[in-house]
């Protein structure tokens, strides 16, 4: 998650570090109910790997977050999974898209993705990859 979003949505919730989702694949889907295209989400894939942001999220974010996230309308659902990162594996909760897999993101939420991604240290390669997804262009609306 971009990390100026992230501050704005859970402000008592510093970074604590990053890692990586193994055995899963970065994927879109709600197509229908994003603003702009399909949302980010993942799915288990053997031999697949996502790379994440880890932060100390305060309980008062944390339901912050649900909110903002659309815990409560059925949108998203929490699950933990192990992170493997530098030092050790971390348990962590991650929202997943409760939809089905599919559709195209906006250009601008994979540039966001991308940014994120990038400031928090992702190589190289798995930046470019992001920067590169099919993704749809997303014109101003027709009260621009």
């Amino acid at each position: 998650m971009d990390p100026e979003q992230m501050l704005l949505r859970c402000p008592h919730s510093p970074m604590s570090g990053t890692g990586w989702l193994n055995g899963w694949r970065l994927t879109f889907s709600g197509g229908d109910i994003g603003w702009e295209g399909a949302l980010a989400t993942v799915v288990e894939e053997p031999g697949s790997r996502v790379f994440v942001v880890l932060y100390d999220v305060s309980d008062e974010d944390e339901q912050r977050l649900d909110r903002w996230e659309g815990s409560e309308l059925g949108i998203h659902r929490k699950i933990r999974l192990r992170v493997d990162t530098d030092e050790q594996p971390v348990l962590a909760w991650l929202y997943v898209m409760d939809a089905y897999e599919g559709g195209l993101p906006s250009a601008r939420y994979i540039g966001v993705m991308a940014d994120a991604a990038e400031k928090a240290g992702a190589p190289d390669e798995y930046v470019h990859d992001l920067r590169t997804r099919n993704s749809r262009n997303v014109g101003p609306g027709p009260f621009a």
